[in-house]
């Protein structure tokens, strides 16, 4: 499945970016860390709801994509297109809401450690792990962040984890199932994605870890669900 297409000089995101868009704060500004194309910050600004943005991207070859497609849409006074790793050329100062899509929750996790705490704290950041969503959270938990949304959306044949915090500075205990399950609700439309990481938990725990709370609740809340 294609992305993007474009409508009438409009963008219509997939339905894993659009999740990840619909979670940006109306009239801030969005940093995209790992932009890609751009299709994210190109379609919030022609819809009107940020006023500007910073899309970088540690390969070139996504970047000028991204620098093509803003030329295209004559947004080149809203969008600033930056080669970076992670948030390294990012002055945090100038964004509101960080945007980290498309890439491994560990790799998510090491770029907001690398950033200064201090200036990430005061942001809201919406992260999209592609993989071990669970790595994320951990980071987000560790560092004193509260999760506000947490949703799993199907696209095609896979499903994806979205899910945006905010800083609190309250550091709790969390369990195996916060790391994995988060605030996520099962339903039916998302019972698909349970079962997969069910049977992820079941084979990892054949290496000696002990993953049995959070798949009894898993259990229960798909048998609750059928």
């Amino acid at each position: 499945m294609d992305e993007v297409c474009k409508i009438n000089k409009m963008i219509k995101l997939s339905k894993r970016l659009s999740a990840a868009a619909n979670l940006v704060r109306q009239g801030r500004t969005l940093a995209d860390i790992g932009c890609d194309h751009g299709y994210v910050p190109v379609s919030l600004v022609l819809n009107g709801k940020i006023n500007s943005a910073v899309a970088s991207d540690i390969n070139e070859g996504p970047l000028n994509s991204c620098i093509n497609l803003v030329k295209e849409y004559e947004l080149e006074d809203k969008i600033k297109c930056v080669l970076s790793n992670g948030l390294e050329k990012i002055n945090l100062d100038k964004v509101d809401d960080i945007l980290i899509a498309g890439m491994g929750g560990q790799l998510i996790a090491e770029i907001l450690s690398s950033c200064s705490f201090e200036e990430l704290k005061t942001k809201h950041v919406i992260l999209n792990p592609m993989t071990h969503p669970e790595d994320a959270r951990r980071y987000l938990f560790e560092n004193g962040f509260e999760i506000k949304n947490d949703i799993i959306v199907k696209d095609g044949k896979h499903y994806y984890s979205v899910f945006d915090a905010v800083y609190t500075g309250k550091l709790k205990d969390f369990s195996n199932s916060d790391l994995f399950i988060g605030k996520i609700e099962i339903r039916e439309e998302n019972k698909g994605y349970f079962i997969h990481l069910l049977n992820y938990l079941k084979n990892k725990q054949k290496s000696g870890e002990n993953f049995e709370e959070v798949i009894s609740l898993i259990e229960e809340k798909i048998n609750d669900n059928c």
